[in-house]
Parts: structure tokens; C-alpha cells; sequence
């Protein structure tokens, strides 16, 4: 089973990837693992689409009040808002708060970056309780795609 690690603080050259300035809240999980030849996009597809699946949907969509439209150009909804040759960034917003999702991918290793503004006081109440259950499960989600990656029959 590939490791998955917590960084604490989120390291600055990740937090570049990101349009926001001074999120309310921000965490990375990084895997060392990756497949080799797959790019950020299909990380990307293979954690939110894949792997998170409903209960992601039902988080973005109901918990979090996300505005997500599908669309072959999307990620699970998710409008791509910059992309570098290792890395992929999903933006999304609510009526209070918006979310960065960046995904950094080489063929060793797997990062998923979570950023949040709180645009409105609620946002502050509203994602740490959500967060707590997100820090638990993106170890699991990150590993779940790493076998959703790999080569095999029907893949």
C-alpha cells in the first residue's frame, strides 16, 4: 500500500499554484507513488470522478454549496482554472466560501492540495467540522486512485 503523508505547513511553492491569497484554511497529502506516463488531469479524474464519486459530489454540491456544472472540459464538475506541465488547478465557489483543489503529479509521487477563502463569517463554521472528516479520508482517496491507475485488464 503506497505511504501517504500530511505536510504541515503547506510548502509555499504549492501554495503558488493557487490564485488565492492568504487562504482561511489549507492542507496537502502527498503520495509516494505515482504511475508512471499519467498526467495531473487523469489524477485529477481519477480522484474526483473515480474515487470520490457521490459522496464528493454530495459534499461539493450540498455540504459546501458549490457551483458545479458537468462538462467533458470539467473535472466532476469542476472548471480547470490553470495547469503547468506537473500540476492541475480546480476552482470552485459557493455563496460563501471558494475552494482551489490542486492536483501535482510526477511519476513518483501524488499531491493533493486543499484551499479554502471564507468569503462570508459562516464559512468558518461550516468547513472545519467538514474538513476534519476530508483530513481522514484524502489518505484513502489518494490510494484508491493509485489503484484506479494502475495498468491492468479493463483499465
Amino acid at each position: 500500500m503506497p505511504a501517504v503523508h500530511r505536510q504541515e505547513p503547506v510548502p509555499e511553492r504549492i501554495l503558488a499554484l493557487s490564485t488565492l491569497t492568504d487562504p482561511g484554511y489549507a492542507d496537502l497529502f502527498t503520495m509516494t507513488a505515482g504511475v508512471p506516463g499519467s498526467s495531473p488531469e487523469q489524477w485529477a479524474r481519477a480522484l474526483f470522478e473515480d474515487v470520490a464519486g457521490r459522496g464528493g459530489q454530495f459534499v461539493w454540491r450540498v455540504l459546501l454549496g458549490l457551483r458545479l456544472r458537468a462538462s467533458p472540459e470539467r473535472v466532476a464538475g469542476w472548471p480547470i482554472a490553470g495547469r503547468g506541465e506537473d500540476w492541475i488547478r480546480l476552482e470552485a465557489r459557493s455563496w460563501f466560501l471558494t475552494c482551489h483543489l490542486v492536483v501535482q503529479a510526477d511519476d513518483e509521487h501524488v499531491s493533493l492540495a486543499t484551499l479554502m477563502r471564507y468569503d462570508r463569517p459562516v464559512a468558518s463554521r461550516v468547513w472545519p467540522p467538514v474538513a476534519r472528516k476530508h483530513r481522514r479520508l484524502a489518505p484513502g482517496l489518494l490510494r484508491d486512485a493509485h489503484s484506479a491507475r494502475q495498468p491492468g485488464p479493463g483499465r
